[in-house]
């Protein structure tokens, strides 16, 4: 486009967040328990006893934050831009956002912690 700026990048950076989600929760599923009972002590057993296991978790958690940081960056952009003109275009990105923000209460609840069950 003739208006490309520096503001174009978070969409790029988008997709490096999203492999490094996906690379870091596939980490910390090896070692994850799905089970009410034993789930959070499967977090507490990757933070202290699985190599790098904190970090990896860190990672995971604060590259969501980092993500949603950079979506509504990227959203940011398009409205100044006028990108919701290109309904179908803009339409699949507001599926993508729910999608996101659905996948990212599940992981938030997932570790079954005191703000899992009080919010």
């Amino acid at each position: 486009p003739s208006n490309i700026s520096a503001w174009w990048n978070f969409g790029s950076l988008l997709g490096i967040c999203l492999i490094t989600q996906i690379v870091t929760g596939l980490l910390l599923a090896m070692h994850y328990t799905a089970d009410t009972n034993l789930a959070f002590s499967s977090v507490a057993h990757i933070c202290r006893d699985v190599q790098f296991g904190w970090l990896i978790r860190n990672l995971h958690a604060n590259g969501a934050s980092f993500f949603f940081i950079c979506i509504y960056f990227h959203i940011g952009r398009g409205i100044y831009y006028g990108s919701y003109l290109n309904k179908e275009t803009w339409n699949i990105g507001v599926i993508l956002l729910l999608a996101l923000m659905a996948t990212a209460f599940v992981g938030y609840v997932l570790p079954w912690g005191q703000m899992s069950f009080w919010g």
